[in-house]
């Protein structure tokens, strides 16, 4: 699917300011926008032992709920698959420790609130 360049745009801000908030909290980067037939994950984190499979909302308001709440188990299922292509394509070890992180930002003219759902399912 091929997003309009501004919606592309909203995504990407969102993505580094969630990278930005979770390099605040001493995670370090493994993988940015991670592409497979699976589907994307938006950012693979390492912290301290444990490999974290991050997806990042973004939303103007929370009119219609928080940006977490989006990610239902439709959402929850895809990421879960294209991790599991990760571990597999990367050859990572059925021992590595991993969990999902939901990072829900809403921007408004005020600034940014980041919420950080840690291991969210």
């Amino acid at each position: 699917m091929i997003l309009p360049l501004n919606r592309l745009k909203i995504g990407r801000s969102g993505e580094q300011s969630a990278e930005r908030f979770l390099r605040g909290k001493g995670m370090q980067v493994v993988e940015r926008n991670y592409r497979c037939p699976q589907g994307e994950i938006d950012l693979i984190m390492r912290d301290g032992d444990t490999l974290v499979f991050v997806e990042v909302r973004r939303r103007a308001s929370t009119s219609y709920g928080t940006p977490a709440e989006t990610v239902a188990a439709a959402k929850q299922r895809k990421l879960t698959a294209a991790a599991q292509h990760f571990l597999l394509s990367h050859k990572i070890s059925s021992r590595q420790a991993l969990r999902f992180d939901v990072v829900g930002i809403v921007a408004s003219d005020k600034g940014e609130t980041v919420d950080w759902i840690a291991n969210a399912f």
